[in-house]
């Protein structure tokens, strides 16, 4: 190898570049402090905004990524590299991982979509294909649940997206709803009184709609009531438990019974009498049917077939029955001959 054209060769780069060179560190130098003071910027305006946190941080690594690339380009350019070739080879890598990672390009437009919707934002309680929980990350790939027994839960932004979400922290105010049963001789009226009580009693309960108690269903075993309340979001596990056990235990407290499953059986000692409706069947009495006549042309012919067919088998019963009645002479003048 010769080293020595080599070292003259780069000796020779610099010396007839030396202008360029310059000029190389000195866009590198006022284009890095353009960048950061533009992405300052645009933190500063974006943080008045009531866009969201993670919208806000997607926009301004675009943007750094965007300015990153045209400094690169323009560098490129001033040391004499051929800015079309590297166009080309930039497009083609942005295609084949684009290729690559399509769920992953489906998950960040979901996210986009979500964040810009403003779908639910985090520390909702939120149910997704029978997964809940509270949300405690948002980002463009995923969404991340934290469960009520302490569980971390991650679900891809396409799955939100295409599943229909239940968004329990999205209002302020919460209807608890429940259900209850009690016996059948019980009374409706102190059992809706009952319940409307217990839930009046508690503080976090809003009176303003007035709690509410009906009675919904009359069930095998049971007088199923419905009743509800609302209150806070905050407050709705301690409302709900409140009521569920208090109400239990003002039922004990005035006699109302809380059925369990049941079955009746009885032992029939009568004799049921068997009511027979009109009479016996009648005897099958058969249609008359005609016959049908075919409009086709073979028709005749077929009738005729069928009549010869007919008459033989006529003939041939007659002769069997004269052959018998034949028999039957011979063996009698058979029997007369020996006597």
């Amino acid at each position: 190898m010769n080293w020595n054209g080599i070292w003259q060769d780069i000796v020779n780069f610099f010396s007839n570049n030396i202008w360029n060179i310059c000029l190389f560190f000195v866009v590198l130098l006022f284009g890095s402090l353009a960048i950061k003071i533009i992405l300052n910027i645009l933190k500063k305006v974006l943080g008045r905004t009531k866009m969201e946190r993670i919208a806000q941080n997607f926009l301004a690594t675009a943007v750094k990524f965007a300015l990153w690339l045209v400094l690169i380009l323009a560098l490129l350019s001033i040391i004499g590299v051929e800015i079309t070739g590297v166009l080309t080879a930039i497009s083609a890598l942005i295609l084949a991982v684009g290729i690559a990672l399509e769920s992953n390009m489906a998950n960040l437009a979901n996210g986009i979509i979500i964040v810009s919707n403003h779908m639910f934002k985090r520390g909702d309680y939120i149910i997704v294909d029978g997964v809940e929980g509270n949300i405690t990350e948002i980002n463009f790939l995923f969404t991340t649940l934290q469960t009520t027994d302490n569980k971390r839960i991650t679900i891809p932004n396409s799955d939100i997206v295409n599943s229909p979400v239940v968004n329990l922290g999205a209002n302020e105010k919460r209807r608890v709803e429940f259900t209850f049963s009690v016996a059948y001789e019980s009374d409706i009226e102190l059992v809706k009184n009952v319940v409307v009580d217990v839930m009046k009693s508690n503080g976090k309960v809003y009176l303003d709609p007035m709690p509410f108690c009906r009675l919904k269903t009359m069930n095998a075993s049971s007088l199923d009531f419905f009743a509800n309340c609302w209150c806070d979001n905050e407050d709705y596990w301690d409302v709900y438990y409140y009521i569920i056990e208090w109400v239990y235990n003002e039922f004990k407290r005035h006699n109302i019974s809380v059925p369990f499953n049941q079955l009746e059986v009885r032992n029939r000692v009568d004799q049921p009498k068997n009511i027979v409706i009109g009479q016996a069947l009648p005897e099958r009495v058969e249609k008359e049917r005609k016959e049908h006549h075919t409009k086709f042309i073979l028709s005749p012919l077929l009738h005729d077939h069928r009549r010869k067919k007919k008459e033989k088998n006529v003939k041939s019963i007659e002769l069997n029955s004269q052959e018998v009645n034949n028999k039957e002479e011979k063996t009698e003048k058979q029997k007369s001959n020996k006597k």
